[in-house]
């Protein structure tokens, strides 16, 4: 990598600062990669929260979906000196020599919601089978019998196979019994909503709009699966998110998104903050965390995690996300006439 610094990349939010023994000020670094997704504001405030409290300050950096951009983006973020890493991967395989750039320097790794594929990375995440598990069985309360179509996410993303392999362990009895088909799937560059909305057009088209549920992996793909539902008419059939996006709330309220799994990006955040700054207060310790698991990966890795509990969001508890103060009742309700409580 050439070593190079890009101001005007990295935007910089400055707390008072921790001091260290040797009287420098505790920095923690994150590198994120992009930022087009709605929750990863309510990710970095949560951290900023989380490094305010304990006296840290705090520099970003934007990759902008760019894996190149991303490990220069490190390289700056080390080269002022940054005491702790949060990195959201935008390429996992490609991020390996970011994170051999921090350990050459002694600086300890946070792989935020993505698996990094490095042993010297401490692995944050919400338990993402779960959620596929959770996802699938949502829909398939719905649709217990139909032509399914599987929306995966980026391929670049270990998050997408893990969310696909939780969705296959609820679906494979229906599927032997016959009572589901899978017509089609497909992985969604980016994330990004357009990318699904014209993957589910080719598939609509190529299966004459023969669907009966859509098991999508994020809120952003499900946008995209419910725009290409609605024009062919087709709204309100089983479809499934996650990330508790406004958005997908408001949809599950009106009918048109079956589930939001939701995973409470400020107890994400929070948790990322706190771990940074332990690790650099600990030599990078990875075992000096509180709830802290070894767990193997799916190449056989094994990695110092922590994974939190998710929860699925339906018609029948939306009040759950109201009550937790996530989304204001207006904005869940907006449209929604006489529909599940909180909107009726």
């Amino acid at each position: 990598m050439k070593k190079f610094i890009a101001a005007a990349a990295v935007a910089v939010a400055g707390f008072a600062s921790a001091a260290f023994a040797d009287g420098h000020s505790l920095t923690v670094g994150v590198s994120w990669s992009n930022f087009q997704e709605e929750r990863w504001k309510t990710d970095e405030a949560a951290i900023k929260g989380a490094l305010d409290a304990a006296g840290a300050a705090y520099l970003s950096a934007d990759a902008q979906s760019s894996s190149a951009k991303q490990l220069s983006d490190v390289e700056s973020l080390i080269a002022q000196g940054v005491d702790a890493l949060i990195i959201l991967a935008q390429d996992s395989a490609a991020i390996g020599p970011a994170v051999e750039a921090a350990a050459a320097e002694g600086i300890p790794v946070v792989g935020y919601d993505r698996l990094i594929e490095d042993s010297r990375a401490f692995y944050l995440t919400f338990d993402n089978v779960e959620v596929g598990r959770m996802q699938a069985r949502a829909v398939l309360a719905a649709a217990p019998k139909g032509r399914y179509v599987m929306i995966k996410g980026s391929p670049t993303d270990p998050n997408a196979d893990f969310l696909r392999g939780g969705q296959q362990e609820v679906l494979q009895a229906s599927i032997d019994a016959g009572d589901i088909t899978i017509v089609d799937e497909a992985y969604t560059d980016g994330w990004l909503p357009a990318n699904a909305q014209r993957n589910m057009e080719q598939i609509l088209t190529a299966n004459d709009n023969g669907v009966d549920a859509v098991v999508a992996s994020n809120d952003g793909t499900a946008g995209g699966v419910v725009a290409a539902l609605t024009a062919q008419g087709m709204e309100g059939i089983p479809v499934s998110g996650q990330d508790g996006d406004h958005a997908a709330l408001n949809r599950v309220a009106l009918g048109t998104q079956t589930v939001s799994v939701w995973k409470d990006a400020r107890e994400l955040g929070k948790a990322a903050g706190e771990i940074a700054v332990a690790l650099s207060k600990n030599d990078g310790d990875l075992t000096s965390i509180d709830g802290h698991v070894v767990w193997e990966s799916p190449a056989g890795t094994k990695l110092t995690a922590k994974f939190l509990a998710p929860v699925p969001v339906t018609k029948d508890n939306l009040t759950v996300v109201t009550d937790a103060g996530w989304i204001d009742q207006d904005k869940l309700c907006q449209g929604v006439s006489d529909g599940p409580a909180p909107c009726n």
